[in-house]
Parts: structure tokens; sequence; C-alpha cells
């Protein structure tokens, strides 16, 4: 992109990164947003149902870009005196489908980023058969039965031995699940349990355990070749533990965009310290991205 034309500098002018900041923190970010949205929702139909597998797979992860240079105005604040911005996305396999920008102190915490940034998605798209995959940052039960609730469908891979109440077992006694190197210790329908905050009289606050009473699946496997165990918890029952298992597996996608972003599209480097130009710049680099893939698959690059 020639920032020259992009800001109206003539050939002998230097476009200075000062200039650069100052300008994208008087941008209006929607305006970006909204083409960022209208691309994804045009091009996100050019790939078939069997390209975005029997569901809408959704990975959702977050990424955080540290200020080297502690002038970052808006940010999470580390011990080290610098800030940080989080970037919470949403990726469908294929394309960027959502981002959501956090400087606030209590995004520090995935589970107050993730939640917002899956029910903000799902208000875009009301009528989805959307699965939204989700690593251990997330383990709220108060935030997975406010999913269910929403109809909303997820699979999240959980801390091990959690507290639960199984209600009924869905494997079959005697006959063992296994796939390759993989077998199925527990498939069931279970109750967990959430931490709530009791004050003593000496004004502590300690937390008890209580059942929730929403259902959920607590599905445990095991490698057979390094004895380590995966528990996943979904609100999904209609799939297979395998299924459950493989989409999960899937969730590492994101990971690869990622990468793809910061080394590739430069996502690292902060050219504005502004959250408002950092808005500007996310969503460009998202169309850049979008735009890339595209011309990948339409060039049958891989």
């Amino acid at each position: 992109m020639d920032l020259k034309a992009l800001f109206g500098l003539g050939e002998e002018e230097r476009a200075r990164r000062s200039s650069i900041s100052d300008r994208l923190s008087k941008i209006d970010p929607s305006y970006f947003k909204e083409i960022y949205e209208q691309i994804y929702q045009r091009f996100s139909g050019v790939y078939s149902k069997t390209e975005i597998e029997k569901y809408n797979l959704i990975r959702v992860d977050s990424t955080i870009v540290a200020d080297a240079c502690t002038k970052l105005k808006e940010g999470i604040d580390q011990k080290s005196g610098k800030k940080l911005v989080k970037f919470s996305f949403s990726f469908d396999g294929i394309l960027p489908s959502g981002v959501e920008v956090f400087t606030a102190q209590k995004y520090s915490s995935e589970e107050s980023a993730l939640p917002e940034a899956i029910l903000k998605q799902v208000k875009k798209e009301e009528y989805h058969d959307n699965i939204y995959v989700i690593d251990r940052g997330l383990q709220s039960t108060r935030s997975m039965k406010e999913f269910d609730g929403q109809s909303v469908k997820f699979i999240i891979r959980s801390k091990d031995n959690r507290k639960f109440e199984e209600m009924e077992s869905f494997l079959e006694p005697k006959k063992p699940l296994k796939w390759n190197d993989w077998e199925v210790l527990k498939d069931s329908k279970v109750k967990l349990y959430t931490g709530s905050p009791i004050q003593n009289q000496r004004g502590k606050v300690h937390f008890r355990q209580e059942k929730v009473e929403t259902e959920f699946r607590l599905v445990v496997i095991k490698s057979q070749k390094t004895n380590k165990e995966f528990w996943f918890l979904t609100n999904e029952f209609q799939l297979s533990a395998k299924e459950i298992s493989d989409y999960y597996r899937k969730r590492w996608d994101i990971e690869v965009f990622f990468r793809f972003l910061k080394q590739e599209l430069n996502l690292s480097h902060l050219v504005s310290m502004n959250r408002n130009g950092i808005e500007v710049m996310v969503y460009m680099t998202m169309i850049a991205a979008m735009l890339l893939l595209i011309y990948k698959k339409s060039n049958n690059l891989g």
C-alpha cells in the first residue's frame, strides 16, 4: 500500500510515523469495519459446505501485541510497566469472521474477552449452524450456561478433573470405543459446579461450590501413545465422541492464522498508539488478509 497516496502526500514529502499515527487516530474505524464485513459476507459464500465442514466451525482465540516503547495510550497494564492490546479473533478455517479489540484491564482474562467476542458475533449471525471451538482459556460454567441459553453451540477443552455430577453415560458397557491411538474413557451427560462468592462476618469473601442445573456433555479421551487425557465440554449431543475430538483439533488453524497475521502482515507492529488508530489498522490488516486468502484459493495456491 502506498502510504503517500493514502495520506495525500506529494512525491517529495516523507511519510513520518508520527504523521501516520496522528492520521490513523482521527479516521473513523467503522468505515473499515463495514468494508471488512462486506468482503467477508460476499466471499464466504464462495466456499462450499464441504469445505467448511458439516458445521461452520468457528475457532475463537486471542493474541496479544505488547507496546515495546511504553507509549501506548490505552492498554492492559503489565507488571513490567508496559501495556498490551488484546485481539480476540473468530476464524472459520478459511477466513477471519470477526475481531474484537480489548484494552480495558478486565479483558486480561480470557474469561471476559472470549464470551464477549463470541456473543457479539452471534448477534451478527442470528440464524447459524456455528459451533465455537475454544481452548482452555475459558472455563467459566456461567459462560457455558449463558451460551447454552442463547443456543450457542460450543466445544471447550476443559481442565482435567473438574468437579461434575454424572447424569447419564453414553458408552456401552464392555464395548470400548477406540480409533487409531485414541480411546474414549468417558462420554456422559453431566451437571457442572461453579463457585458462588460468600462473605463471612469478617468481610472476607470465599467461594462455595454450587451445582448448575444446565446439562452439558463431557467427553474424555486418552492417547494410548502418551497416556495423556483430553477433557472436552460441549452442549452438542448429536455428534460422536470422535467428531468432537476431530473438531477440536481443527482449532489449531487459528494459531496458524495468528502467525500469518504477525509474520506476514506485521500485526505485531503498532503503527498507532491510540485505540482508534489500532482499530483502523486491525481492520485494514483483516481486509488484506482476506484478499490474500481469496487470491490463494482462486489460483489454487494452497
